[in-house]
């Protein structure tokens, strides 16, 4: 069905909607549940959202919640919502701190700065992500994960019922032959 419905082809930030194309399967239809996270404008859920409907699913949604809706004019600017699609708010607030703070900067940004990453890339990235995700759609293999080190434990690990009972053998026969000891050496 990707080559049926293959989404939105360029990012303009625009509303788009997947519609069913005659003699074809109807495109695949999801609902977003957001569960517990919060649904103000501009959340992330949003976000993921119109990535799946660019991608070419059948969300049903409005632009309320995206960035760029004015809830007092009622409108939608979509320019705002490709900027944010872009991280150009992002871009803007490297500048604005680069200015103000270098070392908050260079604290914020410390993995943008290690990959060779300005403000003025961060859209050349996305760019370079999205047509990436348009190639090779197929989720990447996990690596390995390395076994944590053990972690040090500060009381005594449970013992099974043989250990126990082997243990207090042992203290008995530890004191009584201390008491034989103690009264042995009370006779001289």
């Amino acid at each position: 069905m990707d080559g049926i419905y293959g989404g939105c082809e360029e990012v303009t930030g625009d509303q788009y909607q997947v519609e069913s194309i005659d003699g074809q399967p109807g495109a695949f239809r999801c609902y977003l549940d957001v569960g517990l996270a919060r649904t103000t404008t501009g959340a992330r859920v949003f976000g993921a959202m119109k990535g799946a409907v660019d991608g070419g699913l059948d969300i049903p949604h409005g632009v309320k919640r995206f960035p760029g809706y004015d809830s007092e004019s009622k409108e939608f600017h979509a320019d705002v919502h490709r900027k944010h699609i872009f991280g150009q708010h992002v871009a803007d607030y490297m500048k604005l701190l680069q200015q103000d703070d270098d070392d908050a900067f260079k604290r914020q940004f410390a993995q943008y700065i290690k990959n060779g990453i300005t403000a003025d890339t961060v859209e050349t990235m996305y760019k370079k992500a999205h047509a990436a995700i348009r190639e090779n759609p197929e989720a990447a293999e996990k690596k390995e994960k390395v076994e944590p080190a053990k972690k040090k434990r500060w009381n005594r690990a449970k013992m099974s019922l043989k250990q126990h009972k082997d243990r207090v053998r042992q203290k008995k026969e530890a004191y009584l032959k201390k008491q034989a000891e103690g009264a042995g050496g009370d006779d001289e």
